[in-house]
């Protein structure tokens, strides 16, 4: 079994090369063996390209040693035809003898009938080789087929007295709290997720871009409520540097529970992860809804005395880093 470790590690790490551009499709790594010697390997293309078991096998230069080779994936190959036929049916043209797989692929259209087909055509399979780190590779994934709704991230920066943002201030953009470095790593987390949510005054008040010009990559979709069409057409987030989506009362029951109207919305429109970084209010009504996956907070080193307080939050953090006089702390809300 540790060889079958070995080997998965690999593909686990071979996975993280493809997660932001494989999104809606979960990043998978393949390894491909023959007599202990690595002869293939690939992940997932992005969106719409080659899943990782095709450039792993189109990685081998001499296909004759794939009939008597082991193909190590971290995730079940698929069955179905979407955008690219079924690389379980590659892997039994292949001749494929052995596959290792990390973990069962959740999503519906899969979910074993992989596996099924593979061991109907003779193909000797493992299954379940470091299969909570093959999940934890693709969490976002799994939280969207398993509880119809995406990876939830809440954000937000406070000051060491325990505020947002400043009573007053002169300018209509936000108030730094942290350094230059956290907040470029903020950008860094923008161009992660497929969604970016704001509520309707952190619009208003801080007219922000919520995009990722601080990191190369990806802006993210931009989520925003406005209930009562307040935001001004000017304002930043209706430039075309990213796509955005206004969730007004046409959208949204404002008078009822809007963390799970908002989630559902994001799930139907095929969204698989969010990260809410304001305001407060839109902050907290995720927290009492207990609808969250992780939390990111730093805490910069400015005192307020006077403003909008940080959401009420009482979690214990699992990681805690500095970026030089910031603190950050992260949260998890999943085993």
């Amino acid at each position: 079994m540790k060889i079958h470790q070995k080997y998965i590690e690999r593909c686990i790490e071979l996975a993280k090369n493809g997660l932001v551009e494989a999104m809606p499709n979960p990043s998978v790594g393949a390894v491909i063996v023959y007599e202990n010697q690595i002869i293939g390997e690939g992940f997932t293309s992005a969106y719409g390209g080659a899943h990782a078991e095709v450039n792993a096998i189109r990685s081998v230069k001499d296909k004759s040693l794939l009939e008597k080779s082991t193909l190590y994936v971290s995730l079940e190959p698929c069955s179905h035809y979407g955008k690219t036929p079924p690389c379980s049916d590659l892997v039994i043209a292949s001749k494929i003898p052995n596959v290792v797989i990390g973990a069962v692929d959740s999503n519906i259209k899969v979910a074993g009938n992989g596996i099924k087909k593979l061991i109907e055509s003779g193909v000797n399979v493992t299954v379940g080789i470091l299969e909570k780190e093959c999940r934890a590779s693709n969490i976002r994934f799994f939280t969207f087929h398993e509880k119809k709704r995406p990876y939830i991230i809440l954000k937000w920066a406070e000051s060491q007295d325990g505020f947002i943002a400043p009573k007053t201030k002169n300018e209509q953009k936000p108030v730094w709290i942290t350094n230059e470095f956290s907040r470029q790593l903020v950008h860094k987390w923008r161009s992660e997720e497929q969604a970016i949510l704001v509520g309707t005054q952190t619009v208003i008040d801080d007219n922000p871009k919520l995009n990722v010009r601080d990191w190369t990559g990806k802006n993210p979709t931009r989520i925003v409520l406005d209930q009562n069409d307040r935001i001004p057409k000017e304002s930043h987030i209706f430039d075309n540097q990213a796509k955005t989506i206004v969730l007004s009362s046409a959208e949204i029951d404002f008078s009822e529970n809007i963390a799970n109207q908002i989630t559902n919305f994001l799930f139907k429109n095929n969204i698989q992860s969010v990260i809410i970084e304001g305001g407060r209010q839109t902050l907290q009504t995720f927290i009492d809804a207990n609808l969250w996956d992780e939390a990111r907070i730093f805490k910069g080193q400015l005192f307020f005395e006077n403003g909008t307080k940080a959401p009420i939050f009482k979690s214990k953090w699992t990681e805690r880093h500095y970026i030089l006089e910031d603190e950050l702390l992260i949260f998890k809300n999943y085993d």
